[in-house]
This record gives C-alpha cells, structure tokens and sequence, in this order.
C-alpha cells in the first residue's frame, strides 16, 4: 500500500499568489502525487495488485478564498487519482481518494491552534486513529466493492 499524504495548504490573496508560490504547492500536492503514483504502479502491476490511497481535501472539490494555489493542486491530485482508478483498477490496484475536511490532530495542529485540547477533547479535530482506521477499510475493501473517493470531516465542520 502507499498513502501520499501533503497538505500544502498556503492561504494567499490572488494578487499576492507569485508565480513561484504557486507552482511550488503544485510541485508538492499534484506533481509529486503523480511520481508517487506511478512508482506504486511500476511495481504494484506486476503483481496485479495493491492500494494506493491519495489525501485530498475539500479544496479539491470547491477553491476557497485565498487558496487559489491549493484548490489548483488539489484539484490536480484528485483527477490524477480518477484516472489512475480507471487505468490500474483492470490491473487489480485499488486508487482511492480522501477528502479531509478538517484539522487532523498532530504537533503541527498542536502548535497553531490555541485551543487544540478542547477541540479534540470535544472531536473536533479529527483524530489520526479513526483517519487510519478508514484508511485499513479501504486496503482491506474487495474487489467487486472499491470505494474511489471518500470524505472524512468531523461533526463541526462548518458546511
């Protein structure tokens, strides 16, 4: 199995998004989620199966304010994972992709939110066990039953 997992989220007005800004969160959300995929599927092929699992997030669905480069990327990694399922699904590799739509818990979150404690206390943060957990389900799934994307958000996530 291979999970390529980045966030990349940078927030940037479109006047203030510079070029290099721009192609650097591509370069680490879409371009290297593309060398990721075809690795796994150089060497899951010949063994005729496997799971690769992409991380996407709500911006790969709808671009939000200040987030032109993410969604692009985002955007990017989500095709990318569509049609590798049509290509390698035949070949007996499962692709799938993962909306999050939220914060997971880690030091990261820790670091920037001041009531990180509370929120994940009140599971508002998405815990990593319950993300892995999903992730296991769909390494797991048969083949007559492939889940090609999925969302995961906790209860408070503002719609």
């Amino acid at each position: 199995m291979v999970a390529f997992n980045i966030g990349a989220n940078v927030r940037h007005g479109i006047e203030q998004t510079t070029g290099r800004v721009y192609s650097k969160v591509w370069e680490m959300a879409a371009f290297a989620g593309f060398l990721a995929g075809r690795e796994a599927a150089r060497v899951m092929t010949p063994r005729g199966r496997g799971t690769v699992i992409f991380t996407g997030a709500t911006a790969a669905m709808r671009g939000g304010v200040g987030y032109s480069a993410f969604a692009g990327a985002k955007h990017a990694l989500r095709a990318l994972a569509q049609s590798m399922a049509r290509e390698l699904g035949p070949k007996g590799i499962h692709v799938a992709h993962v909306v999050i739509d939220g914060m997971v818990e880690g030091a990261f979150i820790e670091g920037l939110v001041p009531d990180y404690a509370e929120r994940l206390e009140q599971q508002r943060i998405v815990h990593g066990a319950e993300a892995a957990r999903n992730w296991v389900w769909l390494w797991q799934q048969g083949r007559s039953a492939w889940t090609q994307e999925l969302d995961l958000r906790p209860w408070s996530e503002n719609w």
